[in-house]
């Protein structure tokens, strides 16, 4: 298996809360050829381990990692591992999660709010950094905790995030952003979603 390269910056991670096994494969391909590079697929959707699976044998992971978010426990981690994550995104800061995630060569995003987060974060093995709930923390949020962290740790904003902020978050140095409501939404066709991913990354590649 590839290992993950944490040195390069993660770009724009889509996050498919509430999508089934049914119609994972074609959001997935309209997400990746309109330039993401990372899917999450949240562990409060429909079936979230069928669906990480069939991305996993479908999707090149040297174009884009697959992965599940609201992981909370060590256990969790191992099931979605199973069924072939290399990400495990978390709301929250557990160094059990994030230290079982650098054992198994698995790239984790734990969720920070405060300096004390973010170091916690870093000391269990984490270099990428979820800002979580970014629209109550703000741009201003990100920039004061982003000084006091070491250069090769990057920060990504996660929550309300979309296509009238995402260039803003992008010029203030963030190393990504998870995109969510604004991307997708239970029901959406993978043309829905080709249309918001094309907008999505056009503003990241002008910006980033």
């Amino acid at each position: 298996m590839m290992a993950i390269d944490t040195t390069t910056p993660t770009g724009l991670v889509a996050i498919l809360r509430g999508i089934t096994p049914a119609e994972i494969l074609p959001v997935a391909a309209a997400l990746v050829e309109e330039g993401f590079t990372a899917i999450e697929v949240p562990l409060n959707s429909p079936e979230p381990l069928a669906s990480i699976e069939l991305l996993a044998g479908a999707v090149d992971p040297t174009s884009c990692l697959i992965g599940a978010g609201t992981v909370l426990s060590v256990a969790d981690l191992v099931r979605t591992e199973s069924a072939g994550a290399r990400i495990v995104v978390s709301p929250n800061t557990d160094p059990d999660v994030i230290e079982a995630a650098v054992a198994r060569d698995m790239r984790s995003y734990p969720g920070i709010a405060t300096p004390t987060d973010a170091f916690a974060a870093i000391k269990a093995g984490a270099r990428s950094l979820k800002l979580f709930p970014s629209e109550v923390l703000g741009i201003s949020g990100m920039k004061a905790i982003r000084a006091v962290l070491p250069d090769t740790v990057e920060m990504l904003p996660v929550g309300g995030v979309d296509q009238t902020n995402l260039g803003a978050w992008a010029a203030a140095g963030a190393g990504g952003a998870g995109i969510g409501s604004c991307l997708y939404r239970p029901g959406d066709t993978a043309d829905d979603v080709r249309l918001r991913a094309r907008t999505l990354s056009r503003i990241w590649s002008e910006t980033a």
